[in-house]
């Protein structure tokens, strides 16, 4: 974190001393990280106590003390640490994360949303613009109303780049969040059917990501996506510059002849006004093309030229866990672990990466539930296992009852030569796996976090196949 006293802190928030004197606050210097999990604390960290539905933090003040808190924002004093009190803490910590955006004139700031693929794409994002100047990204999915400001609570005044991963789950909540770090650069990849069920429907989802365009200044830069038509139009919800990426004819920044590797990473042309060049990912899976063209267009409009970036995409590896990634075990089965999280979109990304590897042995696919679909659930879910089925997956291993009309999806595609099977949990799962499991097969897992296929994917990956 910029180095902060607690008086400074005070005056930020509008909060009032607890624990020390006017003058002591001056010389209580926050300069560690701002954290929300006490846990997490160490010199010099400020800790915010908040209250959630299960645990007050306040509760935990002592053990962040412990662990060399210097200070906490909290709503009530705390005897165990010097305290500034407020009476919201939420709006507190937003007022210190925008002020410390606002003291840092020359910070660029790129936010990034989209249905799927923001972690993947700001891990990208961020790897890249490391190799030309200091850069802070999200740890993991912070996008949330508590993930931007911790993210942007842990620039220095040396930072260079500022990257936001912005969610939503609802009308208004991407605006809230450009507030707390507005954005120069807004990149949207595409608008999906997550969270459908609370939105209540994809244009009502677009209507949400098309709060990061309106957000950007006349100067800034809107990176959309071309081959979205939700997105695409999203150019006249802004004044900022427009620059379309995708593969269609009306991208600006363009791929040309792509080309996956037997473990499905691609390779493409990019073709832009500022150059052309030969791009290749290490990361698995076509979708990435798209995620790499907004990178490429965001990162030049930071100033980075495409001689820079083209080496800096090539050597990115994934960050973030549990996002495609890709581990060949001993024996020789491949396992590719995309559980974090699952959406329809994301779903039929990592079945057609997985189908276009290169293998001898079968296709599995084992799948939970997706969340978070209202009433097109069933329906979606069905299409999920029509597609796994019509993708010519040899194994189809579905994860729970909520997952079942996946099993029935496939079964509607008449297909003879897939195995489909429906277990009730992940231990049943587990079990199936380690009896057929076999070299030199593939097994992708995927579905939404409470699933848990995450855990069963890394518990898959120690074991060894039956020979």
């Amino acid at each position: 974190m910029i180095p902060t006293t607690l008086g400074a802190l005070a005056g930020i928030t509008g909060g009032r001393l607890h624990g020390c004197s006017t003058t002591q606050a001056q010389a209580i210097t926050v300069d560690g990280p701002v954290v929300t999990d006490s846990r997490e604390a160490g010199p010099g960290s400020l800790y915010v106590a908040r209250i959630g539905e299960s645990a007050d933090g306040h509760d935990f003040v002592p053990g962040a003390a412990e662990r060399g808190a210097v200070a906490a924002l909290t709503t009530r004093p705390v005897d165990a640490l010097p305290c500034v009190v407020v009476d919201d803490e939420q709006a507190g910590f937003v007022a210190l994360a925008r002020h410390l955006v606002d003291s840092s004139p020359d910070l660029k700031v790129i936010g990034i949303t989209g249905s799927s693929g923001k972690t993947s794409t700001k891990d990208l994002l961020g790897s890249v613009l490391t190799t030309v100047g200091e850069t802070v990204a999200p740890i993991g999915s912070y996008n949330s109303e508590v993930g931007v400001p911790l993210t942007v609570c842990r620039i220095t005044p040396t930072t260079d780049h500022l990257v936001v991963e912005l969610g939503a789950r609802g009308i208004g909540h991407i605006d809230y969040l450009t507030r707390i770090a507005p954005p120069r650069i807004g990149i949207v990849l595409n608008v999906g059917h997550a969270h459908v069920g609370e939105f209540g429907s994809v244009e009502a989802i677009a209507q949400a990501k098309g709060e990061l365009p309106a957000s950007l200044p006349a100067d800034g830069v809107a990176v959309l996506n071309a081959d979205d038509p939700l997105v695409a139009a999203m150019a006249q919800r802004t004044s900022a510059t427009v620059v379309l990426v995708g593969e269609s004819d009306t991208a600006q920044v363009r791929a040309v002849d792509v080309t996956l590797d037997e473990l499905g990473a691609a390779s493409f042309t990019v073709q832009a006004p500022f150059g052309s060049a030969r791009v290749r990912l290490s990361l698995v899976g076509r979708h990435h093309v798209g995620n790499a063209l907004a990178v490429i267009a965001a990162a030049h409009a930071a100033g980075m030229t495409l001689e820079q970036i083209v080496p800096a995409l090539a050597a990115a590896r994934p960050v973030s866990r549990w996002r495609m990634e890709v581990t060949r075990r001993e024996d020789g089965v491949v396992i590719v672990n995309d559980a974090y999280n699952a959406n329809p979109d994301s779903m039929s990304a990592a079945l057609r990466s997985v189908a276009g590897m290169a293998t001898t042995g079968r296709r599995w696919a084992v799948l939970g539930t997706m969340l978070e679909l209202g009433d097109d659930s069933a329906r979606l879910h069905t299409s999920v296992g029509r597609e796994a089925a019509e993708l010519g997956f040899d194994e189809i291993l579905v994860v729970g009852e909520s997952a079942a009309p996946i099993a029935a999806g496939a079964g509607e595609t008449g297909a003879r030569d897939v195995n489909v099977r429906v277990v009730p949990d992940t231990d049943a799962a587990e079990a199936v796996l380690a009896a057929e499991l076999a070299t030199p097969d593939i097994a992708v897992f995927k579905s939404s976090r409470d699933a848990g296929l995450r855990w069963l994917g890394d518990r898959i990956v120690t074991r060894e196949a039956r020979s």
